[in-house]
């Protein structure tokens, strides 16, 4: 499975995007995806995941309450909607999903992991939030 992030760009403090995740082939409409991010110098940072049936979203600490998590069937894609934009969420986003089934992937008991859990990767797309 090939992932494509798109969406990313220049924006500025209390600004919006909408960052988009669509597969190659295959389909993510029953998947468990989640969005990480990565600024230089930082380690990789979990943003938030969907699970395979919609039922639970999760989100990082920083990001709750400002950005939003969703699947758009009719595209077969995952949104995230990112509202409020602080400097600080400036780095390059990333779109992954799991090979196989992980149903504890995306749960309250297990969050969304560190990232080592999910095979599939996009190239990322970059968030610059500036004045």
């Amino acid at each position: 499975v090939q992932l494509q992030a798109s969406g990313g760009g220049l924006v500025q403090p209390g600004g919006s995007l909408r960052l988009s995740c669509a597969p190659s082939t295959s389909t993510l409409n029953y998947a468990i995806v989640a969005w990480f991010r990565q600024a230089p110098g930082k380690e990789r940072e979990g943003v938030a995941c969907i699970s395979h049936n919609d039922r639970n979203t999760i989100y990082g600490e920083s990001v709750k309450g400002r950005f939003t998590i969703s699947k758009d069937k009719s595209k077969n894609t995952v949104l995230l909607q990112m509202d409020g934009l602080k400097p600080e969420d400036t780095a390059r986003y990333y779109c992954a999903t799991p090979g196989p089934v992980r149903d504890f992937l995306c749960t309250a008991s297990y969050g969304m992991g560190s990232g080592r859990e999910y095979e599939y990767w996009g190239k990322g797309t970059l968030v610059t939030v500036s004045s």
